[in-house]
């Protein structure tokens, strides 16, 4: 059997300029650094099989940015690597989207220097390794932010406390799936997978939000020599509001907060670790993802909107300073957004360039999904197609970049996730990617016990 290695490295990539954070429809230019954001690099190497995995403390790492990585990837020869490059999709980071207010150019070359020195380091550090795997579970953090309504219709983000809601559309997934990765000297790599939105600190502050809070609890838990890479799963429909009870839930505390309770979930599902004897491979499957299908009523009702409001004054300035009460109450000029956005999307369809990853450790797998998926989406995909593997999910893989990927049923139903505004993609997008997925994993079944 060949030896297999791991190495590990990570890097600053907090911003050297002022620049707007990533996240809300308005443009926010940041004040102050709470914590710090990092990009932490993963290499796996056994014989022929080498691997990389990338995540950012950033909303995504976009088409332009994933191209100027892999340039820059080939240039310093790791060009032959397989690639997972994610995000925390953390909403207190840097504006890294072109055409999104407080967009800085000058930032991407910096975080894409700061990868290659991390990913350096990381090739650099191969060294033999163990493998175990396990499962946390956390239920009281997140929520599936889509409900039934009393009017018949789903709405995202309803607002704590509404009479109108009857119950949400969706589930959650609390499981937390763990692969520990050891060698010599205390040297360990843990990678776990939550599923919730990195959207809780709010403000104009530099964050990391609470997948920073998890990963350095985790990390001093287990001491020197540690690096936590806390993925992001499915969770295109979840967040972390709780819409039974009053209160705020958007500040540094709430973040902490949720933050530890994830470290605390991860700490005792280390308990469950079992050994097992890692088998690794590394592949990635290519695909084009049709754009949204934009359909005969949508279309008349966007028209009768623009008619409505012609004499709305409204630029692509107005859209960056919506807020999401906005978009709650559906102000006309946020109706006007919508149908505009709509009528683009008609009159100039896309296709997309979209990949799967997979790093494939035999009992466990990481799969990286392009943009965000909602939860049923990673739910099939582990239960269903993975064999038995301890199989962790990270969203936004390499340059998909942001859009949600409902299922098709979620449509015609209401909520912004499924709008072409929010989902340029085919409402198929969450059935396409699945079965690109399963005939990935299908390249090679083995299996063994796990979440």
């Amino acid at each position: 059997m060949k030896e297999f290695e791991f190495g590990f490295s990570r890097r600053n990539i907090n911003p050297p300029m002022k620049m707007g954070l990533a996240g809300y429809f308005n443009t926010r230019i940041w004040e102050k650094v709470l914590d710090d954001l990092e990009v932490r690099v993963a290499a796996f190497r056994s014989g022929s099989q080498q691997a990389l995995l990338i995540q950012y403390d950033l909303i995504a790492c976009p088409p332009e940015m994933f191209q100027l990585l892999k340039e820059q990837l080939k240039k310093a020869g790791f060009g032959d690597m397989v690639l997972l490059v994610t995000a925390t999709h953390c909403h207190t980071a840097p504006e890294v989207r072109r055409g999104r207010g407080g967009f800085e150019a000058d930032y991407l070359p910096f975080a894409v220097e700061q990868t290659l020195k991390a990913v350096r380091d990381a090739v650099a550090d191969l060294t033999a390794g163990t493998l175990e795997q396990g499962v946390g579970l956390e239920f009281r953090c997140s929520f599936n932010r889509r409900f039934w309504m009393k009017d018949g219709t789903v709405q995202s983000n309803p607002g704590k406390l509404n009479p109108g809601i009857i119950r949400p559309e969706g589930e959650i997934d609390p499981e937390i799936p763990l692969l520990k990765f050891s060698g010599a000297a205390g040297k360990t790599l843990l990678l776990c997978s939550i599923c919730n939105h990195a959207d809780t600190t709010g403000g104009n502050d530099v964050s990391g939000d609470w997948p920073g809070w998890c990963r350095r609890l985790v990390e001093k838990k287990l001491g020197a020599g540690t690096m936590v890479m806390p993925l992001i799963g499915c969770s295109g429909d979840l967040n972390h509001f709780d819409v039974t009870v009053p209160g705020m839930q958007t500040e540094p505390a709430e973040a902490k907060r949720i933050g530890h309770a994830y470290a605390t979930a991860v700490i005792c599902g280390l308990n469950s670790l079992k050994p097992a004897e890692p088998e690794f491979s590394c592949r990635s499957s290519a695909f084009e993802m049709p754009g949204r299908e934009i359909f005969p009523d949508e279309l008349a009702e966007a028209n009768a909107v623009m008619e409505k409001y012609a004499d709305l004054e409204f630029s692509q300035e107005t859209a960056r300073n919506l807020t999401a009460e906005d978009f709650a109450a559906k102000k006309p000029v946020v109706l006007k957004y919508f149908a505009q956005t709509l009528l683009e999307r008609a009159n100039h369809p896309k296709v997309f360039q979209f990949e799967v990853s997979l790093l494939d450790f035999g009992c466990g797998a990481v799969i990286g999904l392009p943009a965000e998926p909602f939860v049923a989406c990673g739910l099939t995909i582990r239960k269903q197609f993975c064999f038995g593997k301890t199989a962790l999910i990270a969203i936004l893989n390499n340059g998909s970049g942001t859009g949600y990927l409902p299922n098709a049923w979620n449509y015609g139903r209401g909520g912004y996730e499924t709008t072409p505004r929010s989902n340029q993609f085919s409402v198929h997008a969450s059935e396409i990617v699945q079965h690109v997925t399963a005939l990935l994993l299908k390249e090679d079944t083995c299996g063994g016990g796990g979440a």
